[in-house]
């Protein structure tokens, strides 16, 4: 992926080394890693594993802005002001519906959102309730690692799957999903939009010469390694459909190469029947 010229979003709040303390995450232990595991790149609803704290986590410092940038920093600023500029132009003109920018909180080892305390065994994930995406870079190792998806542009899709979340909570499908309580049919059809949204994002950086060869493939790698199914085969040894909320490899990789050859928000419409 071409990236190092790319516009740096301003939209990035570093809050790496600042992490509260005080979270409870049931399961702890491998059991809190295998269920971090199972959402990790799936930007579902933080909730299913986020508690409320009783300690407050401090406030981003000056210091901050005194850090020298380095190079995941770069490239995720790079990766979210591409974002920014497709769905300025997508949004209003495809959905008739006034864009706002989102924002992407960068973290280590646990972090609080609107949404409550989060581990970084949660994965990158969307908060609708302050409109920020959340990112620990240490998800990267585990993207190469535990889900054979290496590559920078399977680490761009994680972004653009989180911010395709930010896109329905600005549509209102979010919303609507949500007031339904817990649905698994739901959760699958809106991860699988989710998984949409990013590929129009994808077909937006390939019009600008952004994409190189095998960009695509690294996406949908990534995309089908998190699969429902493939997530369960590898850690049960079985599938239980019934229990999918993202659904499954070829589901994922199948909307996200829609959104990427058609660029187009019509054709993200898993709800409709």
């Amino acid at each position: 992926m071409r990236w190092s010229d790319q516009r740096q979003s301003t939209n990035i709040e570093d809050r790496r080394g600042l992490s509260g303390r005080g979270m409870a995450i049931g399961g702890g232990g491998i059991g809190a890693l295998l269920l971090g595991l199972a959402i990790l790149l799936c930007g579902g609803d933080p909730s299913q594993l986020l508690q409320s704290g009783t300690e407050t986590q401090a406030p981003p410092s000056a210091a901050n802005s005194a850090r020298p940038p380095d190079q995941n920093r770069q490239f995720v600023g790079a990766v979210m002001g591409s974002l920014e500029d497709a769905w300025k132009q997508v949004l209003p003109q495809q959905a008739r519906i006034r864009y706002q920018d989102p924002k992407l909180v960068l973290f280590t080892g646990q972090v609080n959102s609107a949404c409550g305390y989060a581990s970084a065994a949660t994965g990158p994930f969307y908060c609708p309730g302050d409109s920020n995406l959340y990112l620990d870079f240490a998800f990267f190792d585990e993207l190469k690692r535990e889900f054979k998806a290496p590559g920078d542009f399977a680490q761009a899709y994680v972004i653009a799957h989180e911010f395709g979340h930010h896109i329905q909570n600005l549509t209102g499908i979010m919303d609507k999903v949500h007031r339904q309580g817990e649905n698994n049919r739901l959760s699958v059809l809106l991860e699988l939009q989710a998984d949409c949204y990013a590929g129009i994002w994808a077909n937006f950086a390939q019009k600008q010469g952004r994409i190189e060869a095998g960009d695509p493939e690294e996406a949908l790698r990534a995309a089908a390694a998190v699969g429902d199914d493939m997530i369960q085969k590898r850690m049960q040894g079985y599938v239980v459909p019934e229990s999918f909320t993202h659904g499954t490899a070829q589901q994922r990789t199948q909307w996200f190469a829609r959104g990427m050859q058609s660029g187009d928000m019509r054709q993200c419409n898993t709800f409709g029947g």
